[in-house]
């Protein structure tokens, strides 16, 4: 008797199975097939990110090469190109490109590129500050020492990384003001701060000797 409740239970099952197939069963294969093509273009997709990553890092390895063999003017412009791409590797060639500039002499290009770092929200917080630092250090020469002072200043904060090559920058600017007190001042600190480098340190206390006598 069992046997035939059981039968019967199944082919109520199997009926009923039946007729939400045959009013659903469009969406189920509609749904599946979407699954599918996301699926499919999520890997398309990936596969495609990777491919670029190693085009990036291909031709950033051909820009290193430039520049060892002393083609810098040729590595400057695929560092520029690579840099404009964004990314992982971009970021690299924006700060080698920058330097290059610094190293053939283009100042003004260098400290350029260098902006255009620190204005870049794809660089962090901290290469944005090192950024400035560099642009300043290049222009510095010719630059207005007030304009320098205030562009420094951020950087001269407490706990910011950049703070005692800012704060011997800013010394250097007040030194151009004539403002040999100010700057005194400044050495004095970083000679006697224990986190400042130690290089900077003994520069700063050098040059505090010497402001001093």
């Amino acid at each position: 008797m069992s046997d035939i409740f059981r039968e019967i239970d199944e082919e109520l099952r199997r009926d009923n199975l039946l007729k939400l197939w045959s009013r659903y069963g469009r969406y189920i294969i509609a749904i599946a097939v979407f699954a599918i093509v996301v699926a499919g273009g999520i890997v398309a997709w990936r596969d495609h990110q990777r491919s670029e990553r190693q085009a990036q890092s291909a031709r950033y390895a051909g820009a290193l090469t430039l520049a060892r063999a002393g083609k810098e003017a040729d590595a400057v412009k695929v560092f520029a190109a690579v840099a404009r791409e964004g990314g992982g590797y971009a970021r690299l060639a924006s700060f080698e490109e920058a330097a290059l500039l610094a190293k053939s002499g283009d100042r003004e290009a260098a400290a350029a590129a260098y902006d255009r770092i620190a204005a870049s929200s794809e660089f962090d917080p901290d290469l944005r500050g090192l950024a400035v630092l560099l642009s300043v250090l290049q222009r510095m020469p010719e630059a207005d020492p007030h304009a320098t002072i205030d562009r420094l200043a951020p950087l001269t904060a407490s706990g910011n990384p950049w703070r005692p090559s800012a704060l011997e920058l800013t010394a250097l600017a007040r030194l151009k003001l004539q403002d040999k007190a100010g700057a005194l001042d400044l050495f004095k600190s970083l000679a006697d701060d224990p986190s400042t480098p130690q290089s900077l340190r003994a520069r700063a206390a050098e040059m505090a000797t010497a402001l001093a006598s």
